[in-house]
């Protein structure tokens, strides 16, 4: 059995690491636009699936792709990557103060379409950032790359965070536990 991680993201390079399984690592470019009556959990359900379509014809009979999706939810709206550094400190300002939603989506694909997708949420809570943080996180950590523009394992998520109920390596964009429960009938015959 081989595992594949369709994904661009260091952190989930690293957190899939820690299952010590061995894995490839494929990017995979798909169209991760998703029909706008979409809300919080079915939206990043709905990419990881879309990025597992993208690449499963491409599957041998011997293998499985892991595909996932983040997204923070706050006020009835989804908050992706950031544009630029405006958009990123319009996030976090956002966050501040306030307790969001954490969504990630994981499909797990197999050769033939064999298809299985889960979703995990976790809240976190920020205490109120000042304008001086939020400035000094966005220069020194650019995290545009990043959901609602931080990291929980950075700078932001070490002053910031005061309260967090669900998986913290869900926030950081792949819940591994929950994860490693669906792989196990696919590592263990």
């Amino acid at each position: 059995m081989r595992l594949i991680l369709g994904s661009k993201s260091p952190r989930r390079r690293e957190l899939l690491a820690g299952l010590d399984i061995p894995f490839d690592v494929v990017d995979i470019d798909a169209d991760e636009t998703c029909p706008a009556d979409l809300r919080a959990g079915d939206i990043p359900l709905y990419i990881s699936r879309a990025k597992a379509r993208a690449y499963a014809h491409r599957l041998r009979e011997d293998e499985w792709l892991i595909t996932a999706d983040t997204i923070v939810w706050c006020d009835a709206q989804m908050l992706g990557k950031p544009a630029d550094e405006a958009d990123a400190r319009r996030m976090l300002r956002l966050l501040s103060g306030r307790t969001h939603q954490v969504y990630t989506g994981v499909t797990l694909t197999g050769a033939g379409g064999r298809m299985e997708s889960f979703v995990d949420a976790t809240d976190v809570t920020f205490r109120e950032l000042t304008d001086e943080e939020i400035d000094y996180y966005v220069a020194r950590y650019r995290p545009l790359d990043k959901a609602g523009a931080y990291g929980i394992q950075e700078w932001i998520g070490y002053v910031g965070c005061t309260a967090l109920s669900g998986s913290y390596f869900n926030v950081m964009g792949l819940p591994v536990e929950r994860l490693w429960e669906r792989l196990q009938p696919i590592i263990k015959p």
